[in-house]
């Protein structure tokens, strides 16, 4: 595996810039994937996540094959990702997911629902006070709390912060229906307990659905 860092090169030009900035969203998504994409049937071995640094788009990536620029217009670092971690290891880690919860209705349906807002509906309809902050610190930590067995780890109590709600509605072009979905950001401190199970099914993997739009990639440094 690759850990990689992708930033915009030093003499790409403000007309570049508004290029690659046109299109929003859905444009951000096509950039990191035009860098995997080597032929027409590729289908995605990656993880990434977006960030802004300096108002200059920057992209992380994990991934099976180190990223190739054909266009001259970014500066890519990569280098072998192999973690060696050990059982009881701490390790400071952030996260950006898709925060839904599967539920099937009385003829097996499934359904996805946004934690988020399925609580505020819930306390609406309750007629109880709304505080969104408090909403996302809490469902966002039973949200993750409720995965990470399935991924080899734990986060002691107190240890997470919860925040960065936000709503997305990505347009691919004219007469498509938006993709949206949502996000969540995770910061702290976890325990890994089951190190082979954590690298491959969390790290390598990644975490939740919409990893394809930049969801599910966790970062980690040692404590």
């Amino acid at each position: 595996m690759f850990f990689t860092m992708i930033r915009l090169g030093k003499n790409v030009s403000p007309r570049d810039v508004a290029l690659l900035s046109k299109g929003g969203g859905y444009q951000s998504h096509r950039q990191v994937w035009n860098l995997f994409t080597d032929s027409p049937v590729r289908t995605r071995d990656f993880l990434y996540r977006h960030e802004t640094v300096n108002g200059w788009p920057t992209f992380y990536t994990v991934s099976e094959r180190s990223p190739r620029d054909a266009t001259g217009l970014w500066e890519i670092f990569s280098k072998p990702y192999a973690p060696k971690l050990f059982v009881g290891q701490r390790l400071a880690f952030t996260l950006r997911v898709n925060p839904i919860r599967s539920k099937r209705d009385e003829l097996g349906r499934q359904h996805r629902h946004d934690v988020i807002m399925e609580a505020k509906t819930v306390l609406k309809t309750q007629g109880e006070r709304i505080d969104e902050s408090e909403i996302i610190q809490n469902q966002g930590e039973r949200w993750l709390m409720e995965r990470c067995e399935r991924f080899g780890f734990h986060v002691p109590s107190g240890n997470v912060r919860v925040d960065g709600y936000q709503q997305h509605k990505l347009f691919k072009g004219k007469g498509n229906k938006p993709i949206t979905f949502s996000t969540l950001d995770f910061t702290g401190v976890l325990i890994v307990d089951q190190p082979d199970k954590f690298i491959k099914e969390c790290l390598f993997s990644g975490i939740g659905p919409v990893k394809g739009f930049g969801c599910g990639l966790m970062l980690i440094r040692r404590v």
